[in-house]
């Protein structure tokens, strides 16, 4: 679990006169009510692979479910690094977000427990947790894999006066 409140600091490179760093509440706030993000990952020779996904912000982290043999999965298993996005897809408003961190399974039956429950809640995705591994009835009865992406920092796009980019780090 990443600290609650990370440093922030605004680049003045990206940003209009004046800006200041966005809030981390706000940041926080769009990041568990988001519905679609975007994850990149790296294939084995270099190539990236970017795809939609829902997932979960829960306490600091972000969670999302994948199958064993599915692109992004294969990638992590060589490649833990990856990029997160979300946000809005307007020029002149909103703010995306950019989270850069590491991703590792999610262990333990109470986790995975709480991430199921998260899942029905959001999405209306139901999924089990049982014996440590988790399971959707739609999966053919296989085990799903659970992601926990942990950030290193995490990037804010302020769009609409003033433009700002601020950065937040995690201790």
């Amino acid at each position: 679990m990443v600290s609650k409140q990370p440093t922030a600091s605004i680049d003045t490179r990206f940003s209009s006169p004046g800006a200041e760093p966005r809030g981390w509440s706000e940041a926080d706030a769009l990041l568990e009510k988001a519905e679609i993000y975007w994850l990149t990952t790296v294939r084995k020779d270099g190539r990236p692979h970017v795809t939609p996904l829902i997932a979960l912000w829960i306490d600091g982290s972000l969670y999302f479910t994948t199958g064993d043999e599915e692109q992004k999965a294969l990638n992590l298993q060589a490649n833990t690094h990856c990029a997160v996005t979300t946000g809005c897809n307007a020029y002149g408003e909103g703010l995306d977000i950019v989270i850069e961190g590491v991703a590792s399974l999610a262990r333990g039956q109470e986790k995975l427990e709480r991430i199921a429950a998260a899942y029905q809640s959001k999405y209306g995705w139901t999924f089990h947790a049982r014996g440590g591994e988790f399971y959707n009835d739609e999966h053919d009865g296989k085990p799903v894999l659970v992601y926990e992406v942990t950030p290193a920092k995490i990037l804010g796009f302020g769009k609409g006066e003033p433009f700002s980019q601020t950065r937040w780090r995690f201790h």
